[in-house]
C-alpha cells in the first residue's frame, strides 16, 4: 500500500485548475463535472450528494480537486466547516482482494469509516477519518483494472505534458 494521490476540496474549481496548473506545474487535469456513483454514503446513510472533480499529475503524485454542487452533508463541507477550504485527504490503491481488509483495519485502528461509494466503473472507494493522526482522512480506492486504466493515462498525459490544454472533459 502507498499513497497515490492527494485531494483538496476547493471553492471554485473551474478557477482553481488553472491555479494549480500554473502555480505547481499539476496537469493536465480531467475533469468530471457531474462525478457518476452508483452508490455514495456518508455516515452510513445514502447520500445524493453532487460533486465535480478533476485528476491530474505532477512528478509521480496524483492531485485531485474536489467541488461539492449542492448544500447536502458530506464528508467534504464536514472538513470545509471545521477548517475551510484545502486540504481534504490521502488515497491509498488497494488490490481487489485487499479492499475490504484494508478498510476493516483502518476501522479497528479507531478510524470512522465516513464515507463509502461505488463508483460508475466499478470500482469501490471508502474514506476513513484519520484527521486526529494525519490531519486529513484517507481514500481507500478499490484498484480495479478500469482504475488501474484510467490512472494510467492520468500519469501517461502528464508526463507527457507541455502545458497546452490544460483541462480535459471526461464526463
Amino acid at each position: 500500500m502507498q499513497v497515490i494521490q492527494m485531494a483538496y476540496f476547493v471553492e471554485n474549481i473551474e478557477a482553481a485548475m488553472p491555479r494549480f496548473a500554473q502555480a505547481l506545474g499539476i496537469g493536465p487535469w480531467f475533469y468530471f463535472d457531474n462525478f457518476p456513483f452508483e452508490r455514495l454514503e456518508y455516515r452510513g446513510v445514502p447520500s445524493q450528494a453532487k460533486l465535480s472533480l478533476c485528476l491530474g499529475m505532477s512528478g509521480g503524485m496524483m492531485y485531485e480537486l474536489i467541488q461539492q454542487r449542492d448544500d447536502l452533508p458530506s464528508v467534504y463541507k464536514e472538513v470545509q466547516r471545521e477548517r475551510g477550504w484545502g486540504f481534504h485527504h490521502y488515497a491509498v490503491g488497494v488490490a481487489p482482494a485487499d479492499y475490504q481488509r484494508t478498510v476493516d483495519d483502518y476501522v479497528a485502528r479507531g478510524y470512522d469509516k465516513v464515507l463509502d461509494a461505488r463508483v460508475s466503473i466499478g470500482a469501490q472507494a471508502a474514506y476513513v477519518d484519520a484527521r486526529r493522526d494525519l490531519q486529513g482522512m484517507i481514500e481507500v480506492i478499490e484498484m480495479t483494472a478500469p482504475v488501474i486504466e484510467l490512472f494510467a493515462m492520468i500519469r501517461e498525459s502528464g508526463q507527457r505534458w507541455d502545458g497546452a490544454d490544460p483541462i480535459r472533459r471526461l464526463g
